[in-house]
């Protein structure tokens, strides 16, 4: 059982609470309504400040602290806020200094959320106020289980470039480079006579005539991500001592579509890592993408189990067209997550909004009320989790492993590469997906973690990679295991300067190949490799220096050439692929890398089917999840935990529907 939320049993079920948006009747109704869906934790006054302290200095506790006994007699746990994910209009008029900038220097105005700077002391001044008040009134309250600090930071305003962003960007640069020659050597800075003389003349990668430094840019990353990690830091570090036995964590949005905050480094600092995950509805493999985010906030998350802070229950209000959910879709989502590692299953929101940006954004109460599929769904989701409870604490197993890195990613797609064509979650994305068809579990990892434990390492456009990094990886291979890069990779060292004496740089010697060249495609031009299949977007001229041809170009500019190569390697192997391939070629890859490593599927299921394995001390789990119309027949021994079913080879799961088997 996971201990992070104190007197949370079994998997958490819940979502955000927003009781000031409602009158006290439907407060009350809201707790034997939680009592009915079978909600154990809620995440309450994320967005209260102006509710709480309406004018400087006085205070309104009374709703609150009637909220926070009312849900403690109805044996409901709380992840209680600091309240400072937006300031109350009063603040901002007070100080409009704590609005942030954009590039251009547009000041973004209040009148939405997340309107301030992080980099303001101002701003960090009064947050760190709220934060301590919030946390001295409800110090010993019973129901208090965890700290929720601020909400989804840095999910808007990801880079500031106000004067206040300015002075805090110097002082991150003067830790990290010490003095103004070591900058300059790190920036290239000979380049486009941009030299500097003194930290002072430095600013942020403004809007400027041209192309701006590059080194610049990923530092400016760099410094943002980390700004913001130093503002949850000095909120925790204020109400760590007020509570120093309530843990505390703040919403990661660990996804495919969030880039611009490291949570690598942003995990340890929190005492268990949560997320928010939404799908977006027009993605037909929406549900392979969830996967995807799912395991990455596992490999964030360092294998240990995690909460899944928000989805949604059908549509959200924020996408060009907000579709409802499909039947038994919303069940699905949340035990995809839970199969992945989630050991809570959460929602925005707890009642659905009338008014304000988001009241056409689901909530497990909808607009509809209690008569409604959605809330009986939510009614039988809550059952459900409820059933799961054994779950909690097991972590889940994988051979293979795939490398993420954020500075590769915001490295990867700076301006004036060989192609624009060229991003860093393209192949991540494909791979994975190749993989998850497979029936395959794949680890998220970093460049220098661990991988022994790994059979099979993708590595995907890995264009920014450091000594230490390439190594690691290279050692993987010398290990016995197989190892597969994608084009455009190892190209940079972490300055972005490029790696001389031929591409694909840091991996020359592990692949055994050589480029001189890049040859990116034209916008739709196709080249076909010899087994048939095609690609698009990038060639390059492959040299081999001890690699293999596994497959070449049949066409377009470097026909004859390799295309996809194997290099033997101390006890393993490691694959290039310099091109980016279709479908078909992806699967025939994978296949073959699969083959290779000997890494295999957890349960032999059809084509669409989900299956995951958690492993306990006392027992193991596979979640079974049927993402297709058609019954799906699997040979497990064991129980059911959702039916109580007992589960035998050839038991049966329906099209749509789910098992969790306690394996015997």
């Amino acid at each position: 059982m996971i201990e992070s939320i104190h007197g949370v049993r079994g998997i958490g079920f819940g979502g955000d609470y927003n009781p000031e948006q409602w009158p006290d009747d439907v407060r009350l109704a809201d707790l034997d309504l939680m009592r009915e869906a079978g909600v154990t934790v809620v995440s309450l006054a994320i967005f209260a400040w102006a509710s709480i302290e309406p004018v400087e200095g006085r205070y309104d506790w009374g709703w609150l602290d009637d909220t926070m006994d009312r849900l403690h007699e109805a044996g409901i746990r709380v992840s209680l806020a600091t309240a400072t994910a937006s300031p109350p209009p009063w603040l901002t008029r007070k100080h409009p200094e704590i609005l942030p900038r954009t590039a251009d220097g547009t000041v973004l105005s209040p009148g939405a959320r997340q309107s301030y700077a992080v980099s303001s002391p101002t701003w960090r001044r009064y947050a760190v106020r709220m934060a301590v008040a919030v946390a001295e009134r409800y110090r010993d309250h019973p129901a208090l289980a965890l700290w929720h600090v601020d909400n989804e930071i840095g999910c808007h305003v990801p880079h500031d470039y106000s004067d206040s962003a300015a002075e805090a960007f110097r002082r991150w640069l003067r830790r990290r480079y010490r003095d103004i020659d070591a900058l300059n050597d790190a920036w290239g800075t000979a380049f486009w006579s941009q030299r500097y003389g003194d930290f002072e003349e430095v600013l942020p990668p403004r809007a400027a005539p041209s192309l701006s430094n590059p080194t610049q840019q990923l530092d400016f990353a760099r410094y943002s991500s980390d700004e913001l990690l130093s503002y949850y830091v000095e909120l925790r570090d204020a109400i760590r001592p007020i509570t120093p036995d309530v843990p505390i964590t703040t919403n990661f949005m660990c996804t495919t579509a969030t880039k611009w905050m490291d949570y690598r480094r942003w995990a340890a600092e929190v005492d268990v890592v949560a997320t928010d995950h939404y799908t977006i509805a027009a993605d037909a493999d929406r549900h392979v993408e969830l996967a995807l985010s799912a395991d990455l906030t596992r490999g964030v998350a360092g294998g240990r189990p995690w909460l899944l802070m928000e989805h949604s229950t059908g549509a959200v209000n924020w996408q060009p067209r907000n579709r409802a959910k499909g039947p038994g879709e919303m069940m699905r989502n949340s035990l995809s997550h839970v199969a992945r590692g989630a050991d809570a299953v959460m929602f925005f929101q707890w009642r659905a909004s009338r008014a304000g940006a988001e009241k056409f954004h689901s909530g497990l109460v909808p607009h509809a009320g209690t008569d409604s599929r959605l809330y009986r769904d939510v009614v039988d989701l809550g059952a459900a989790v409820g059933d799961l409870a054994p779950l909690a604490g097991s972590r889940v197993e994988a051979r293979a492993a795939l490398v993420w890195d954020y500075e590769a990613w915001w490295a990867v797609e700076l301006d004036a590469h060989p192609s624009e064509a060229v991003t860093y979650m393209d192949r991540m994305r494909a791979l994975h997906a190749a993989l998850w068809r497979r029936g395959v579990t794949t680890d998220v990892v970093g460049s220098t973690d661990d991988l022994d434990r790994y059979d099979l390492v993708v590595v995907p456009t890995l264009y920014l990679v450091s000594d230490t990094g390439a190594a690691n990886i290279a050692a993987a291979a010398e290990r016995g295991a197989t190892v597969a890069i994608t084009y455009f990779s190892g190209i940079v060292d972490e300055h972005d300067h490029v790696r001389l004496g031929g591409y694909p740089g840091a991996f020359r010697d592990l692949l055994g190949v050589r480029s001189d060249e890049f040859f990116p495609l034209l916008d739709g031009e196709v080249v076909t490799l010899d087994d048939g299949t095609r690609a698009d977007v990038w060639t390059e001229r492959v040299e081999l220096t001890g690699a293999e041809a596994v497959r070449t170009f049949a066409d377009g500019p470097m026909a004859g050439r390799p295309a996809v190569t194997r290099h033997a390697v101390g006890a393993g192997h490691a694959w290039y692929v310099a091109t980016r391939q279709d479908e078909a070629g992806t699967d025939a890859l994978v296949d073959a890398l699969l083959a290779e490593s000997g890494v295999t599927p957890v349960l032999d299921v059809p084509a669409g089917v989900e299956a995951v394995r958690r492993v306990g001390d006392e027992h193991s789990f596979v979640v079974v999840i049927n993402h297709t119309d058609e019954v799906a027949a699997i040979d497990l021994t064991g129980v059911d935990l959702l039916t109580g079913a007992r589960v035998e080879p050839g038991f049966k799961v329906e099209g749509g529907a789910c098992a969790v088997v306690q394996e015997a």
